[in-house]
């Protein structure tokens, strides 16, 4: 069968750009694209931690401290490692897990590994001197390493793990935030540092049924090992008689069916919209080059690979791998000297992108009707890629069944299984890949609520529009901070870089407003508006773009409306490289008038924005 774009011609990239819209309209004709189930109430037994065990008995803190942060993941834990370096070191930490690593504690799933280089993924490898594995290492390499962090900076001295905060508040009387949990602590804080993340939180496919299901189930980010048997690098025995059933083909479905399907006697790949799937291509780390690497190396590769995919022209790709690939060639594109001749040569690029993906999908499945099922057909650009060398193979499996849904889902769940277009699917066990709420609030995402000065809480405040300082500080919330949200900060594939510039640009100015004696800061109404303006003039959203994708992520699941807390849309354009320099630049010069502060002996002192 002839592939639709499989030439140039003006003929055949007018079938293409159909097919793309043909397949967007399934989506939108389903209805079903931003419905999910969340795990509250009775659906919050799919949030329960598998591996925790139960908490281990500590004394009830009320301790006053300068410093409260809210999560033991990449955000807090390097807010924490900055908080060390800048001299504060009265603070702690409060997480639900029982160790640091946050999604790198929570995700345990066979086959998990980071999508990232680990040169570049994981932090501080220049300070502590460890060589990771491979170039993509596996995920429970990722979370010792972060505890190698903890130790490291002796964090663990001033973690309270397995506590999940319920509360915090604002004491005017004391100006502090008193920051309530589960375990009955009441620390109150001079400044609290909300690290949440954005992928914190799972989601259930928005289906009837979950309830009625008679086997067993559970999201991909708790995996019950107890069940399945195994570990992160397989060996399910448990499964060998059982049916199975994967909800989801996105980044971690990809990872997950490969390994599933080698130890299932069943297994049922449900997918709603394919994803891009392009070759993975590991290696183990080569400890000469790496151990011969100059001082600074790795924030210049960090350096290299965002500006690569931000669009500014580089002398040489560090990294080299697919995501420069699939997500470069913007620079290229803008050299062509006006923006509708840069916009055309994109198109160019995309479409020749993905002929490429979907013909090594035809190199890799065997049955031509499960491979054309699995071919995307939308920009590169609307949804994150993935990347494998066995997921594809995966399908010519004789135990291992596609079942397309044609961007409608599931339409059930029953007692028995799983039900699409009347016919069920008696299985075993559901696997639900379906990814986390994205770019929600950090309260959302922390399950808890902030009360400002005025009783107003922070998801009342950023219900309709994100507006902050630097996507960190948010008017009528003093002395809080929010490290790894993604509304009007820079955005990155690899996170760490922009959570770790944050951590050092919060942890500088609290170790400044302490020195100064500061009880309270409080960014002004002007900073805000100031800041915002500066979003919408550095803006690289399209809105007509973002409608032309299928829901999902990249464009708050089907919402476009202006002022909706799209993370894209409210991102900072200049990318992380520029967004750091701006960081500095404030941090560096007095920004009084950016804040309005109050100190011991009540002086107050405000002023206009910059």
């Amino acid at each position: 069968m002839t592939e639709i774009g499989s030439t140039d011609s003006k003929s055949d990239r007018t079938r293409l750009a159909q097919k793309y819209h043909e397949e967007l309209e399934k989506r939108l004709q389903s209805g079903r694209f931003g419905h999910y189930t969340a795990v509250d109430g009775r659906y919050a037994r799919f949030a329960a931690d598998p591996s925790g065990g139960e908490p281990q008995p500590r004394p009830i803190s009320h301790d006053p401290v300068d410093v409260v942060v809210v999560g033991g993941g990449l955000s807090g834990l390097l807010t924490a490692v900055e908080l060390r370096r800048a001299g504060v070191d009265d603070f702690r930490i409060v997480d639900a897990g029982a160790d640091f690593g946050g999604t790198w504690y929570w995700n345990r799933y066979p086959g998990l590994r980071c999508d990232v280089e680990s040169y570049i993924y994981l932090p501080l490898l220049e300070e502590t001197g460890y060589v990771p594995t491979e170039k993509y290492v596996r995920g429970a390499e990722i979370q010792a390493y972060l505890r190698t962090i903890a130790n490291r900076y002796h964090l663990y001295d001033n973690a309270l793990l397995q506590t999940q905060v319920t509360g915090v508040r604002w004491s005017p009387s004391e100006t502090r935030w008193v920051v309530r949990t589960d375990r009955s602590d009441e620390l109150r804080a001079r400044f609290v540092v909300l690290g949440s993340g954005p992928l914190n939180r799972p989601k259930l496919p928005g289906v009837p049924g979950i309830d009625e299901f008679e086997g067993a189930q559970f999201h991909s980010g708790r995996w019950n090992y107890d069940y399945t048997g195994g570990t992160e690098q397989g060996g399910m025995t448990k499964l060998r008689d059982k049916r199975v059933a994967v909800i989801g083909t996105g980044t971690s479905a990809v990872q997950i069916v490969p390994a599933v399907a080698r130890d299932a006697e069943h297994l049922y790949v449900v997918q709603r919209t394919p994803s891009i799937v392009d070759s993975r291509d590991n290696a183990p780390t080569n400890q000469d080059w790496f151990t011969s690497q100059p001082a600074g190396w790795q924030r210049h590769r960090m350096e290299n690979f965002d500006s690569i995919l931000a669009g500014l022209r580089q002398d040489e790709d560090l990294v080299g791998d697919k995501w420069t690939s699939i997500w470069g060639g913007i620079a290229e594109a803008m050299s062509a000297g006006t923006i509708e001749g840069a916009m055309a040569k994109l198109a160019d690029m995309d479409f020749a992108e993905l002929r490429r993906i979907r013909a090594r999908i035809d190199e890799q499945v065997s049955d031509p009707q499960t491979a054309a099922a699995l071919k995307p057909y939308y920009s590169r650009f609307c949804k994150r890629p993935c990347f494998s060398d066995d997921y594809l193979p995966t399908f010519n499996r004789t135990n291992v069944t596609l079942i397309d849904t044609q961007g409608r889902g599931v339409d059930r769940i029953s007692r028995n299984g799983i039900v699409f277009d009347g016919t069920e699917y008696p299985v075993d066990l559901i696997i639900y890949a379906t990814g986390f709420e994205f770019g929600v609030t950090p309260t959302r995402s922390g399950g808890f609520e902030v009360y400002g000065p005025n009783g107003t809480t922070l998801t009342e405040h950023r219900a309709h529009e994100v507006r902050s300082l630097h996507g960190i500080q948010f008017s009528g919330f003093p002395n809080l901070f929010v490290i790894g949200g993604l509304h009007q900060a820079a955005v990155s594939i690899n996170v760490p870089l922009v959570f770790h510039d944050q951590a050092h640009h919060v942890a500088n100015v609290m170790r400044n407003l302490l020195d100064r004696g500061t009880r309270v800061a409080d960014v002004t109404p002007e900073a805000i508006a100031a800041w915002s303006d500066v979003i919408t003039a550095r803006s690289r959203f399209s809105v007509e773009a973002a409608r032309s994708c299928t829901p999902g992520w990249a464009n708050n699941d089907g919402s476009y409306e202006p002022g909706q807390p799209n993370a894209f849309a409210n991102a900072y354009g200049g990318g992380p490289v520029e967004y750091v320099t701006v960081l500095e630049k404030w941090r560096n010069e007095p920004f009084e008038q950016d804040l309005t502060l109050e100190f011991a002996a009540s002086e107050t002192t405000g002023g206009n924005a910059r």
